[in-house]
């Protein structure tokens, strides 16, 4: 595919890039010398204000062309059933600019403004334009790229473009491994005393019976989880915190023999990551460490992350994981809402609006999380179901990638959890088999 543009810039060819090569799949060439472009047979898209024959036509929003972070006048009509913004002309082949929204939702660049965060510092999702505007349930770059998709089809019939086959990855964040395993004695002591103010039935009991070996920890799923990963051939990531405890950190030390084991034992059959502490987002030399704990708990690299809490302040959080050597982050998704933070189900590389510049830290967004249907959706079971059959059927239709997260805890079918084992086991099911 050859693209005309009056000016090639680093966001003109990050989006680009995005859509059309891995996307679509389609060889690029970008160009701004107008005699080699209007002297082209191939397909082409002309990606400015001029008029050229035998091609498909984008007439440009600025945003590709700015070089300063600058508010933007947003509004959101519907255009096939779809959400969509930058409307730039009606008579072109497509009447708004795919590919400016596309890199406004890519680029989070909207979350570079001073939102007012919420409770753990996070960008909080009801200010974002996707959620004010009813989108958020909708992968609408995936959409605009589908529409885009059929309409260079339509325009050059010899152009052969398959859709890319719909994949599912599910993710597990092991905050707690153990219920009463590996704490402690000081932990366990405080665990016993606490429990009353839990109000979990025979809470104490299962904690001895736990400790003398005539019970499994509730929370110990993991050979549960394997066998229903191999019975529907899926293949999770493992996310796991060894960071030190705090207030929100209740993993046990990452150098406990029994849960080096279990890492180890995870790591050799699963791609897995670091789950940085919640304390390592204001103190950054202390994922240094927890990476490098991990590292030896597990006998590999680790290039994986998914952060605590979902806490992510874009661009700050992302610098700091490229600094020490991660190339995934899987934090793309918002603790209060299920949906698509950033318009999409694919990964893509994260683009830093401050230095203007591509990065080597590939983004898996998920769309889905366990807490989110139960703690801040209020959601039964059934609900979260419908829910997530929902989000499934929608990122089939875009032939994208549907991802969850889950936690080893709220698969253990006991105290706030009970009842919600279930859930996850259809989500395997629905993701799996149609």
């Amino acid at each position: 595919m050859l693209v005309y543009a009056r000016e090639i810039t680093p966001r003109l060819n990050y989006i680009f890039e995005f859509i059309i090569k891995e996307i679509l799949t389609l060889d690029l060439k970008i160009t701004s010398d107008s005699e080699q472009f209007s002297a082209s047979t191939q397909p082409k898209i002309n990606y400015s204000d001029r008029f050229f024959d035998n091609s498909f036509r984008i007439k440009p929003a600025n945003l590709l062309f700015e070089r300063e972070i600058i508010e933007q006048d947003l509004y959101f009509p519907v255009w096939k059933d779809t959400k969509v913004m930058y409307i730039t002309d009606p008579h072109s082949d497509m009447p708004f600019d795919p590919f400016a929204a596309s890199f406004f939702m890519l680029s989070r660049y909207e979350e570079y403004f001073n939102a007012e965060p919420d409770l753990h510092g996070r960008y909080d999702v009801y200010s974002s334009l996707a959620y004010r505007n009813d989108f958020l349930n909708f992968p609408v770059v995936d959409l605009w790229i589908e529409e885009l998709r059929k309409s260079l089809i339509k325009k050059f019939p010899p152009l052969r473009i398959p859709p890319k086959p719909c994949e599912f990855m599910p993710t597990i964040d092991v905050d707690e491994p153990f219920a009463f395993k590996c704490k402690g004695l000081i932990r366990t002591i405080g665990g016993m005393m606490q429990s009353n103010t839990r109000k979990i039935k025979g809470e104490n009991i299962l904690r001895l019976k736990v400790l003398i070996g005539k019970s499994k920890d509730p929370y110990d799923v993991f050979d549960l989880l394997q066998q229903w990963h191999n019975k529907h051939q899926s293949k999770p990531i493992f996310f796991f915190q060894v960071g030190k405890v705090g207030k929100y950190d209740k993993n046990p030390p990452g150098n406990r023999r029994g849960y080096v084991r279990l890492i180890k034992e995870t790591a050799g059959k699963y791609r897995i990551g670091i789950h940085p502490s919640y304390r390592s987002n204001v103190e950054p030399s202390e994922l240094e460490k927890e990476i490098s704990l991990l590292q030896m708990a597990a006998c590999q690299p680790i290039t994986r992350s998914r952060q605590h809490y979902l806490k992510l302040q874009i661009p700050y959080t992302y610098r700091n994981l490229l600094q020490l050597g991660i190339k995934e982050d899987y934090t793309m998704g918002y603790a209060a809402e299920t949906g698509f933070r950033a318009g999409t189900s694919n990964s893509f590389f994260f683009y830093d609006l401050l230095n203007e510049e591509k990065t080597e830290l590939k983004i898996f967004p998920f769309q889905v999380m366990d807490g989110t249907l139960k703690d801040y959706l209020r959601m039964d079971p059934q609900e979260a179901m419908e829910r997530i059959k929902q989000i499934i059927d929608r990122t089939r239709a875009v032939n994208g990638t549907f991802t969850c997260l889950w936690h080893n805890s709220s698969l253990s079918d006991w105290g706030p959890w009970e009842g919600w084992r279930v859930v996850y086991e259809t989500v395997l099911k629905m993701a799996t088999e149609g």
